[in-house]
């Protein structure tokens, strides 16, 4: 679907780097630039591929890409990308704000070379503002977005969570989208534009219903208070076993097919609020407690009430069924493996006419440096003694 197009990418850790593989499956060529003397923290966590120097994070965020190594900070590899930049014409970063311009790689720098450049600024709190140059992770902007006041509970607050919601819900997800509109506008004008993606920016419609709430009427909703944070009979309740079950049976026709079915059909009338929510709560919990994890999934299998089992990581990605017929875990090979393979997430958007096919898992970093240089009909031995690839 997009292999006509190019993109440059001066991304590290998650955000950056998902939202080119999503571009990368769905066919655009992209070439992943990094410097040889800057780590980059995801890289290198483990586990690494059996047999290999390759990280599972590496294979998975490089999957369809090339990548090059530069020295930013020398006049040649600054040469070089000006001379990419006039076909690799979409461009994507991930530095402090100010950063590319002193590199001499800014938007303005770059447009003057091509036009039709789209250029994409990742980072945490934008290009503007008094945060604009602050550092930030995911739990960072999900505390500042006001998401975290009414997550948790009352008594312990919020919890820290494994989902990297600001970094690709926000991050990876917007600069998708700003930079696919980005290119129909293209189509339409002839002419590129700059492109400033914020994860806190994006955290700030994730409040939802509530945020709305507040803007509207002033009333705020704290923890355990909403419809959706533990103000209501919606949630997770232990089983015998110690596992858990998710009730989302918020719906009156699916609340009534709950109370039913574990037994407290006299529930039915109070709804999903009751006055009384504690002590209801209470007794759904008892009587979620008299059963296993197991046990329950079974005995809500065909009812239609909006109730799952908590599975683990294991279940969800190597034995759900669902999973397996959405082809949700993908397999691909491993670069040098000899043959090997590796599993990893699949692309999570089905097209009739053009499915995605995810591509060869990454390759070490600086991989195709050489072939770059070379089909731009560069000298990589002299560039390489001039210090452009910082090796």
């Amino acid at each position: 679907m997009l292999s006509d197009l190019k993109i440059l990418d001066f991304t590290t850790l998650l955000p950056g780097p998902y939202a080119t593989l999503m571009l990368a499956d769905m066919g655009a060529q992209v070439i992943k630039v990094s410097s040889p003397r800057r780590k980059d923290l995801v890289l290198e966590y483990e586990p690494f591929i059996e047999g290999t120097d390759l990280s599972a994070n590496e294979a998975w965020l490089g999957r369809g890409k090339r990548n090059i190594f530069l020295d930013l900070k020398n006049p040649g590899a600054v040469d070089l990308v000006k001379r990419l930049i006039r076909d690799y014409d979409i461009l994507i970063e991930q530095f402090r704000p100010g950063v590319m311009d002193r590199l001499g790689l800014g938007y303005e720098a770059l447009s003057a070379v091509n036009p039709r450049l789209i250029y994409c600024s990742l980072t945490g709190y934008g290009q503007t503002g008094p945060m604009a140059h602050a550092a930030g992770h995911d739990c960072n902007y999900m505390a500042r977005s006001g998401n975290l006041s009414m997550a948790g509970y009352k008594e312990t607050g919020p919890a820290p969570m494994n989902m990297q919601v600001a970094d690709i819900c926000c991050g990876s997800m917007n600069s998708v989208i700003g930079i696919l509109a980005a290119v129909n506008y293209r189509r339409n004008t002839g002419r590129g534009q700059y492109i400033d993606v914020a994860m806190m920016d994006g955290l700030i419609p994730l409040t939802g219903m509530d945020g709305v709430r507040l803007l509207a009427s002033g009333q705020e909703v704290g923890r355990e208070e909403g419809r959706l944070n533990g103000g209501s009979v919606y949630g997770f309740y232990e089983t015998a076993d110690g596992g858990y079950l998710s009730v989302g049976s918020l719906e009156p026709k699916f609340w009534k097919t709950f109370c039913e079915t574990i037994g407290c059909p006299d529930l039915v009338p109070g709804g999903v609020m009751p006055a009384d929510l504690s002590e209801v709560k209470e007794r759904i919990a008892s009587v979620i407690r008299t059963r296993t994890r197991k046990e329950w999934t079974e005995i809500f299998r065909d009812k239609d009430c909006c109730v799952e089992p908590v599975a683990s990581l294991r279940e969800a990605l190597l034995e759900d069924e669902q999973v397996k017929a959405r082809d949700m875990v993908t397999e691909v090979s491993v670069p040098g493996g000899e043959g090997r393979r590796v599993r990893q997430p699949g692309f999570p958007i089905r097209f009739s006419e053009t499915p995605v096919r995810p591509g060869e898992a990454g390759h070490p970093l600086g991989a195709h440096t050489r072939e770059v240089a070379e089909e731009l009909g560069l000298d990589y031995e002299d560039l390489l003694a001039k210090g452009v690839f910082g090796l």
